[in-house]
C-alpha cells in the first residue's frame, strides 16, 4: 500500500515537471515579440496540440498587432475554428478580437475572413456564451465583419441576426437606461443611442440594428415571426424613450467617466430597423369593415354607395348629415377620438396630437421598392415633424384672402431648412391657435392606426392605391386656408365642433390631375355659382376635385365655436384615370396579340410596328388632355366591393371603356401626333412623360416596345423622314386592330394586378410609419 502511494506521488511529480518544462520562462515569452509570423504560428499550433492556455494567449496577443501588416491570413484562419470553440473564455475572446482586427485590414481581408464558414460559425456560436466578456468580443467582431457588404451577407447567411436578436432579448434589462449622446452640435443627424453602464447591450444594439438595416426582403421574411415580433416590441420601447428625448432636446454629451456606453447607432438607424421589421411583419394595420365606411360616408340605405357614384362622384358636392347619434351605426372615428387627450378645451388637443410625431417623408407615387425610399431618407428617418412638409400653422386674412404662416412671421428671416418641430414649437402652436391660426397636420393615415384602417378600406372601395388623411384644428371665428381647389376629391369629416363651408362651381370641365401645378389658379367669385354647407359633429361633406372651396368657424346653432375636422383624400394616380387604363389596355393588347411575322427584329416592318404603338400612346395623351371623360377616375380595380355591387359597376365601367376606345378610333390623327413629338423635342421635353409610370412598371419586362426612349424618338424621326407614308399606314392599321381586338375583361384582370403592386408599397410604407408612431 505504501509502495503504491509512493508510485502515485512520483507519477504526479513527473507530470508537473513535464508541464513546467513546457511553460516558457519570462524571457521566452518576451522573445515571441521579435519572432516572425511563421515561428509564432508554429508555436501556436504546438501549444494548441498540448492545450497550453498561457502560451496560446501569448501567441494570440503577439499575432493580433501583426495582422495589420499581413497580406494573407490563411495560416491563422485555419486555427480560428478551434480557437473560437475553446472552453477558455480568454482564448475565445482573443480569437474573436483577431477576427475583428483582420476584418478591418482591407476589403480583401474582410472577404477572406467572411468566406471561412467554419470560423464564421464559431464566431456566431460565441454569441450564446453565458460570459459577458465573450459576448462583447464576439459582438464587436460581428460589427467589424459587417463593415462590408460581403461580410453582412455572410453573417446573415449563417443566421447571425437571429442569434443577436434572441440574445439581446435575454440580456437587455431596462429601457430607462437608454439615453442619447452627441459629440457634435446635437443636430438630429448627430444624435446616437447610448446605454448607461452596459457595454454589452450597447454593442448588441449596434450589431443587431446594423444587420437588420442591411437585410434584403427574403432575409427579413425568413426571420421567425415570434422572434421578429418580440424584438420589434423591444425596439419600439426603445424608440418611445429615444423619440421623447429628441423632441425634448434631451441629448446628453458623452462623458469620459463611463456613465454612458455609446453605440454607433443613430436615431435614424433605430427608426429604420423598426420601419423594416414593421413593413414586412404583415397586417400591422387592418382595414375597417366595408359596411362601416359605407354607412359613415354615404348613408345606411342599400344603394347609397351606388347612388353616390352615379350622381355625385367627380360631379357635385354631397352632404351626409351625422350618424354619430344613431345606435345602429358605428362611428368609424371613435377609436381615433379615444386616442386623443380631450379635456373639453381645444388647446389640449394640440399637444395631444402633436406630441412625439415624426416626419413622414413623401414616397414617389410610382415607387415599387420600399428600399429605394429608405435609401433616399437615410439619416433622416424618424426625425421630428418638419414645418410645411408635415405641418402648417396658417390663417387667411378676411379681406385679402391671402394665407399667413405663423412661424414665418414669428421667426422672420431666421427659418432654417428643415425646421424641425420641437417641444417649444408645440407650445407656440397653442399661442398661435389663440391668435386665430389653424393647425394643419398632413398624413394622419401614417400616424394613427385607426385612421389608417379607414383610409385602407376607402382606397379599396374606389380601386385606388391609397387614401390620404389630413387634420385641421381651427379656433373660433377664423379661417385657415384661403379659397382653393384640390387635385383630389375630399371627404370632409367633422370630428368636433362645427364649420361653415362655401363650395363654388368648378371653373373648368377638365378635372385637375394629381400633381398638377395649381398655384396661380384664379377663382372668379363674382361669376361662380356657390353652395353653403354648415357642418356639425358627425357630418361629412364630399367635394370633388376642381371645385373651389373655403371654410370658417362660426357660433351657429349654439354649437362649439372651434372646429376639428379630417379630410379623406381620394388621390387618383395616373394609371387609375381612364386615360391611364387606356394606355394600359394598349400595352395589354400588345402583349396578348398574335404577333405578326416580321423579317427580323431590325426589319422595316418590325420598326414600323413598334413606332406605331408608341405613336398611339402619344395620340391617347393628346385626346386625354382635351377630353374630360379621359380624366375621370377608373374603378375597374375596386374588386373588394360586394359581388352584386361590383357587377353593376363593372358593366357601367365596360360601357365607358368601349366609349373611350371608340374615341381613340375616331380622334387619333397621325400628323397631330408627329407635330406634338416635334414640338416636345424642340422644347427638350419628353413626349412620353404622361406614361412614365408605364415604363417604370415594365422596365424589367420582356416587351421591346418600351425599351430605350431616346432611341425610340430617333426611330420616329428617322422613319418620318424616310418612310412617312408607310408609317402612317402602319399607324392607321394599328389603331383599327387595337380598337377591334382589345378585351375589357383581360384589361381589368391585369389592372387589378397593377393596383396590387402599387398598394403593396403603400401598405409597407404605412405599416412602417404607423409603427414609429405607435407608442407602447
Amino acid at each position: 500500500m505504501k509502495k503504491k502511494k509512493q508510485q502515485h506521488a512520483e507519477a504526479a511529480y513527473a507530470k508537473r515537471k513535464r508541464k513546467r518544462k513546457l511553460k516558457p520562462s519570462g524571457s521566452a515569452l518576451l522573445s515571441l515579440e521579435g519572432s516572425d509570423s511563421n515561428s509564432i504560428f508554429g508555436l501556436l499550433l504546438a501549444s494548441l496540440s498540448k492545450h497550453h492556455r498561457p502560451l496560446i494567449n501569448k501567441c494570440l496577443l503577439t499575432i493580433r498587432p501583426s495582422l495589420l501588416s499581413q497580406s494573407s491570413f490563411t495560416p491563422i484562419l485555419a486555427l480560428l475554428p478551434a480557437l473560437l470553440s475553446s472552453n477558455c473564455s480568454e482564448i475565445a475572446c482573443r480569437a474573436a478580437d483577431i477576427v475583428g482586427a483582420a476584418s478591418l485590414v482591407s476589403l480583401e481581408a474582410n472577404e477572406q475572413v467572411a468566406s471561412d464558414s467554419q470560423a464564421l460559425k464559431g464566431l456566431i456560436s460565441l454569441l450564446e456564451s453565458p460570459k459577458r466578456k465573450v459576448l462583447l468580443s464576439a459582438c464587436n467582431a460581428v460589427l467589424d465583419l459587417s463593415a462590408t457588404t460581403f461580410g453582412q451577407r455572410q453573417l446573415l447567411k449563417f443566421y447571425a441576426l437571429e442569434k443577436l436578436m434572441f440574445v439581446f432579448l435575454q440580456i437587455f434589462k431596462c429601457v430607462e437606461s437608454v439615453s442619447l449622446w452627441s459629440e457634435g452640435n446635437r443636430s438630429f443627424g448627430s444624435l446616437k443611442i447610448g446605454i448607461k453602464e452596459d457595454e454589452v447591450s450597447a454593442g448588441f444594439v449596434s450589431a443587431t440594428v446594423t444587420l437588420i438595416n442591411t437585410c434584403e426582403v427574403e432575409q427579413l421574411q425568413s426571420i421567425p415571426r415570434s422572434l421578429s415580433d418580440a424584438f420589434l416590441r423591444l425596439l419600439k420601447e426603445l424608440w418611445t424613450k429615444v423619440s421623447d428625448q429628441v423632441v425634448m432636446k434631451a441629448a446628453v454629451k458623452y462623458n469620459e467617466g463611463g456613465y454612458l456606453c455609446k453605440s454607433n447607432i443613430g436615431v435614424s438607424n433605430l427608426a429604420e430597423a423598426i420601419f423594416r421589421l414593421s413593413a414586412y411583419a404583415g397586417q400591422l394595420t387592418v382595414s375597417m369593415p366595408f359596411e362601416v365606411i359605407k354607412a359613415g360616408l354615404f348613408g345606411t340605405s342599400e344603394s347609397s354607395f351606388e347612388d353616390f357614384l352615379s350622381n355625385y362622384w367627380e360631379v357635385s358636392p354631397f352632404l351626409l348629415q351625422g350618424t354619430v347619434n344613431d345606435p345602429d351605426v358605428y362611428d368609424m372615428f371613435s377609436p381615433f377620438k379615444k386616442s386623443l387627450s380631450w379635456t373639453g378645451c381645444a388647446p389640449s388637443l394640440i399637444s395631444s396630437i402633436l406630441h412625439s410625431l415624426v416626419s413622414c417623408f413623401p414616397i414617389a407615387s410610382d415607387e415599387l421598392n420600399i428600399f429605394n425610399f429608405l435609401n433616399e431618407v437615410k439619416d433622416r428617418l424618424g426625425c421630428p415633424i418638419i414645418y410645411k412638409q408635415d405641418i402648417r400653422v396658417v390663417k387667411a386674412e378676411w379681406q385679402s384672402r391671402k394665407e399667413m404662416h405663423y412661424f414665418q412671421d414669428f421667426h422672420p428671416g431666421c427659418i432654417k431648412e428643415p425646421q424641425y418641430f420641437m417641444i417649444d414649437d408645440v407650445l407656440k402652436c397653442v399661442q398661435a391657435y389663440k391668435e386665430g391660426y389653424t393647425i394643419a397636420l398632413r398624413g394622419l393615415e401614417f400616424r394613427f392606426q385607426s385612421i389608417a384602417a379607414v383610409a385602407e378600406t376607402l382606397a379599396l372601395m374606389f380601386g385606388q392605391p391609397s387614401v390620404g388623411a389630413n387634420l385641421y384644428l381651427t379656433p373660433p371665428n377664423s379661417q385657415g386656408l384661403a379659397c382653393h381647389y384640390d387635385d383630389h376629391c375630399v371627404f370632409v369629416c367633422q370630428i368636433f365642433g362645427s364649420k361653415q363651408w362655401t363650395v363654388f362651381s368648378q371653373s373648368s370641365q377638365l378635372l385637375p390631375r394629381l400633381y398638377d401645378d395649381l398655384n396661380g389658379s384664379d377663382i372668379d367669385y363674382t361669376k361662380a355659382g356657390k353652395r353653403e354647407f354648415f357642418l356639425k359633429e358627425g357630418d361629412v361633406l364630399y367635394i370633388p376635385r376642381g371645385f373651389p372651396h373655403e371654410a370658417y368657424t362660426t357660433s351657429g346653432d349654439g354649437s362649439p365655436e372651434f372646429s376639428l375636422h379630417l379630410t379623406l383624400s381620394i388621390e387618383v394616380e395616373p394609371p387609375f384615370e381612364w386615360e391611364g387604363i387606356t394606355h394600359f389596355a394598349l400595352h395589354c393588347w400588345g402583349e396578348n396579340q398574335k404577333r405578326p411575322c416580321f423579317d427580323g427584329l431590325n426589319s422595316l416592318s418590325h420598326k414600323l410596328h413598334l413606332v406605331s404603338v408608341n405613336l398611339l400612346h402619344v395620340a391617347i395623351g393628346i385626346i386625354g388632355n382635351l377630353d374630360p371623360s379621359f380624366r375621370k377616375a377608373c374603378l375597374t380595380a375596386a374588386f373588394t366591393l360586394q359581388p352584386d355591387v361590383y357587377n353593376r359597376i363593372s358593366q357601367c365601367q365596360k360601357n365607358y371603356f368601349l366609349h373611350l376606345v371608340n374615341k381613340v378610333r375616331t380622334e387619333s390623327r397621325f400628323l397631330e401626333v408627329l407635330n406634338s413629338i416635334e414640338v416636345a423635342v424642340q422644347k427638350n421635353e419628353d413626349p412620353f412623360q404622361q406614361i412614365r409610370w408605364l415604363w417604370v412598371h415594365l422596365e424589367n419586362g420582356t416587351s421591346d416596345v418600351y425599351k430605350n426612349k431616346s432611341s425610340m424618338i430617333e426611330d420616329i424621326l428617322s422613319l418620318c423622314d424616310q418612310h412617312k407614308d408607310e408609317l402612317e399606314a402602319a399607324f392607321v392599321n394599328l389603331i383599327s386592330r387595337f380598337c377591334s381586338e382589345v378585351v375589357f375583361e383581360d384589361v381589368v384582370t391585369r389592372h387589378m394586378l397593377l393596383l396590387q403592386k402599387y398598394s403593396k408599397i403603400r401598405k409597407q410604407y404605412i405599416d412602417g410609419m404607423v409603427s414609429l408612431h405607435d407608442k407602447l
